[in-house]
């Protein structure tokens, strides 16, 4: 197998496998070793593939400048007008018009035909309460998420008790009639959920955790399944 058709195969199992995929489960996929695959990941992002992640922790195709546009069903497109109307519906100010946008750039990449389904799709989504606006700027927290960096804020608890939190934020859940952070408190040493319309004096500190989010984040949903549901 050349280096070319090696390449290949990666990308073709970046994308298919559930990410983040370790080097070890690529070079058993590819029959070669890991440390092949973890020169080839190196290639690859020369090559223009943003490949997120690192030994030991997995990697996760962001972006692959190798695909053509695609195409979409009839019935696809119903579920991204459905999506993105959601998001306008749940998500905070930036992330709403972030689905705006994308719905304008959607209808104008489409082919005519497809684009007028977009336009006139017979499915939407409605919220009659939406949810309580964030006390932060919700696109400066969603940064520092994908920077790997700790934040500090002032939080008040649903029993109105004030604290100041230092936090490793995992991921932000978007309930109907609440967003919240899922994040690791050194306050509390362990795992737990902020809303976002109770925190304010949102601060970006330069301390990073980077590369345990997507681990400690898989480990905060673990945990918070187990209390859900005993």
């Amino acid at each position: 197998m050349t280096k070319t058709e090696r390449l290949f195969r990666l990308m073709q199992s970046l994308r298919q496998i559930s990410p983040p995929v370790t080097a070890e489960v690529l070079a058993q996929e590819l029959s070669v070793s890991a440390r092949t695959i973890h020169r080839d990941i190196d290639a690859l992002r020369g090559l223009g593939a943003v490949i997120d992640g690192a030994a030991g922790f997995g990697f996760t195709l962001i972006e692959d400048a190798t695909l053509p546009p695609l195409g979409f069903g009839a019935t696809e497109l119903e579920a991204l007008v459905l999506g993105l109307c959601e998001v306008q519906q749940k998500g905070d100010p930036d992330l709403s018009e972030a689905a705006r946008t994308a719905l304008r750039k959607l209808r104008a990449r489409l082919p005519q035909s497809q684009a007028d389904r977009l336009q006139h799709a017979v499915l939407s989504a409605h919220s009659f309460a939406p949810p309580a606006l964030p006390g932060i700027d919700a696109a400066i927290l969603r940064q520092a998420t994908w920077d790997e960096r700790e934040v500090t804020f002032a939080y008040t608890d649903a029993k109105g008790e004030a604290s100041q939190r230092q936090v490793k934020p995992l991921g932000l859940v978007y309930f109907d009639k609440s967003s919240v952070l899922v994040a690791w408190c050194h306050l509390r040493q362990g795992f737990r959920v902020f809303r976002l319309d109770r925190m304010r004096d949102l601060v970006v500190s330069e301390t990073s955790f980077r590369p345990h989010r997507v681990a400690l984040y898989r480990a905060a949903l673990d945990h918070l399944r187990q209390q859900a549901y005993g």
